[in-house]
Order: structure tokens, then sequence, then C-alpha cells
């Protein structure tokens, strides 16, 4: 009987790999975009722009006076999905709640794209941002994949000497996609959301042939010495939380300052996901992440 039930395990984990490699298959011939949401359900100003041939979303507040926070946003989605419609009600509330100007890229998907061609195009958007706005004004975030996207952005700006925006905001970020932290086994039990496999050949597809080992692709590896006012919201529900700990030891070894804001029990990116079960958890990460902005 035992000897049964493996068999079907084993079955049902390959008939899930295949159905991946097949969807991953499919969208190598789709150029995946976000699309704004529908006029009449938001609540905010949200224009676009085009830049190297992709969207530029800006997103301000209609009726709050608008503030000096100008935020570089990029969503996650294991490099491969577009912006949710929980990541536009959240950017929603950050801008009605701040004032603040959200700038978020429609950076190129993977598997039709790779980290190259990201930050073929990440950089230079950066540096036309800082030609135009006060870094001590600029505030990079990014959730899950885009946390990964915008630590790893940071460190290789950091190698170019270009000056870093005044604070970073990560929130349940990918650092390293090849999730070899023995101790995500054991998380992996309680994280309702990611599979570990699954998301392997997310990052085998973001790294393309040369980038596995990358630290653009693994941010973890990563030169930190550069970056200033960095906190990492992150959740022990969450099979990405272990790497966050990697992270941290180094960064303490380098007496380098990366605060890190652990919830328990909370889910990956649960501040956006704001599922009602987890409701005072997402409040007060939300409104830690307030406070954060306001500060000087």
């Amino acid at each position: 009987m035992k000897a049964k039930i493996i068999k079907i395990i084993i079955g049902s984990t390959i008939m899930i790999m295949v159905a991946i490699l097949l969807i991953i298959a499919y969208l190598m011939l789709v150029d995946i975009e976000t699309k704004m949401p529908n006029k009449n359900t938001y609540t905010c100003n949200i224009d676009t722009r085009k830049f190297m041939g992709r969207n530029i979303f800006i997103i301000t507040p209609k009726t709050l006076e608008k503030s000096d926070i100008k935020i570089l946003y990029f969503h996650g989605g294991s490099y491969m999905a577009e912006a949710t419609k929980e990541h536009w009600v959240f950017l929603e509330r950050l801008v009605n709640d701040t004032g603040a100007t959200v700038i978020m890229p429609d950076y190129p998907l993977t598997p039709k794209y790779n980290y190259e061609d990201v930050f073929r195009m990440a950089v230079p958007l950066y540096k036309e941002i800082i030609e135009k706005v006060n870094t001590n004004q600029l505030v990079i975030m990014g959730d899950s994949a885009g946390g990964g996207l915008s630590l790893a952005l940071e460190e290789k700006l950091s190698k170019e000497d270009v000056e870093m925006p005044n604070k970073t905001i990560l929130i349940s970020p990918w650092l390293d996609v090849r999730l070899e932290n023995e101790k995500i086994e054991k998380v992996e039990k309680l994280d309702k959301q990611l599979n570990k496999e699954a998301l392997k050949i997310a990052g085998i597809a973001y790294a393309g042939e040369n980038g596995i080992n990358s630290y653009l692709v693994n941010p973890i590896d990563g030169d930190l010495s550069k970056l200033k006012n960095v906190t990492i919201y992150t959740g022990t529900y969450d099979i990405l939380n272990p790497d966050v700990h990697i992270l941290m030891k180094k960064a303490k070894e380098q007496n380098i300052n990366i605060e890190v804001k652990e919830y328990e029990k909370a889910s990956h990116i649960w501040i956006i996901q704001n599922k009602a079960e987890e409701k005072d958890l997402v409040e007060k990460a939300y409104n830690d992440i307030l406070v954060n902005l306001k500060e000087e």
C-alpha cells in the first residue's frame, strides 16, 4: 500500500512538472505585459509612457497633495508573471496614504527574456530617473522576484559608482534562485503558495544560458558595501525566508546594517496579498512601511 501511494505521488509530481514545462514552452512565444486596471476601479492617477519599447506606469494621488517621495517599484511574479490586481491595490493604497509617486516598469519577463534583458532596461531607467529626481527622495521597492531584482540592481549600480537611493524596501525578496538552502525544505511544509521545484524552473529560465551563478540573478552573492537604509519584510511561512537570514548574516559580518523585520506565521508577500486571515499581520507590516517611508 505504501509503495502504491509513493508511486501515485511521484506520478502526480511528474505530471505537474510536465505541465509546467509545457506552459513555459508556450510562454516562450508570448510577450507578457502588465495591463492597467479598469479606469472605473482605481483611485489614483495612472499614466503610462514608453521606455525602451515597454510601458512605465506612473501612479500619483488624485486628491492627496503630492509628497517628495518617489518610489521605483519592481513587482514580483517569479520573473514570469505580470503585476496582479493585488499589486495595483497595494500601490494605490500606498500612494493615497503617502502622497508618493510610484514608478512601476513593465520589465521583460521570462521565459521569452532573461536577466540580461531586464538589466538592459532597469539600469538606464534608474539612471534617467536620478537625472530628474534627487536620490534623497528616492526609494526602491520590490516584492518577491521584484525584491531580488531591486537588490541586484543596486549591487550592479554600486559597482559603477552610481548614487544609491535613499531607502530600499524589500517584501519577501527572492534572493537566490538556486534554492539550495537546506532550511527551505522545513519551511516549505508551512508555505501554502510557493513550490520549490516550480520556482527553480522559473529561476533557470530567468538565468538564461550563463547566469545561474551570477549575483544579478542571485543578489545574495552580491556586494552589499555601498547599500544604505535597507529594510526587508519577511514571514516565517515563506520558503524564501531562510535566505533572508543568510543575507543578514553576511551583512553583519561586513558591518553593514540591513534591517530585517520578520513576522511570525506571515506568508509570502502577505502585505500585498492582504488575505483576511492575515489581516492583523498585514496592517502591522503595512503601517510600519508607511512610517519607514515618511521618516527623514
